[in-house]
């Protein structure tokens, strides 16, 4: 078994979109989400680089990386740390763009699009985790609660959802 356990590679497969984080040239940091964040294999995780020179310019450099992969509505992901490295042809690049097509589904247009798959060996994961449950909560009672907060935000804008979530909260001594 490596790295990744099962959670981890579940909330990954799950959630899809992860944060991408690498350093400029100047040392600063640069974010950016990236949609095809996948498990790869229980050591790596890959993403496709369509629409990132910034990302992949960093990458070439400094192949220090980080990806973040969240859960949104249970507040609950995983920090992968590791060092990345950059694909734009060969066996293993052309083996990962038929797993974007077939397995992980990336719509046609974009499989085509993609000019760099980026495959990132993971060698430290950290728990991510709100300080929501240091409150006492429980899992089940902070997905109902942002699950509403959502589906609020989708149908009556953020505004609305937002008053709505506050005055829930407060009803409720603060979510408990």
């Amino acid at each position: 078994m490596g790295i990744l356990t099962l959670d981890m590679r579940r909330v990954v497969r799950e959630q899809r979109l992860g944060y991408i984080a690498t350093v400029c040239a100047d040392n600063t940091p640069n974010l950016s989400p990236k949609g095809t964040t996948a498990v790869w294999d229980d050591d790596h995780l890959i993403f496709a680089d369509i629409s990132s020179p910034g990302t992949i310019e960093n990458l070439r450099r400094n192949p220090a990386i980080e990806i973040n992969v969240v859960d949104p509505i249970v507040r609950k992901g995983y920090r992968f740390k590791g060092r990345a490295a950059v694909l734009d042809r060969g066996p293993r690049f052309s083996e990962i763009i038929d797993f974007y097509r077939h397995i992980h589904k990336l719509r046609p247009g974009l499989a085509d699009r993609v000019r760099h798959v980026v495959l990132v060996r993971v060698e430290r994961v950290l728990p991510l985790v709100s300080p929501i449950y240091d409150l006492g909560e429980t899992e089940e009672h902070v997905a109902a609660e942002y699950a509403a907060y959502y589906a609020a935000l989708r149908t009556r804008g953020a505004g609305a959802a937002a008053g709505e979530w506050a005055q829930e909260r407060r009803s409720h001594g603060g979510g408990r």
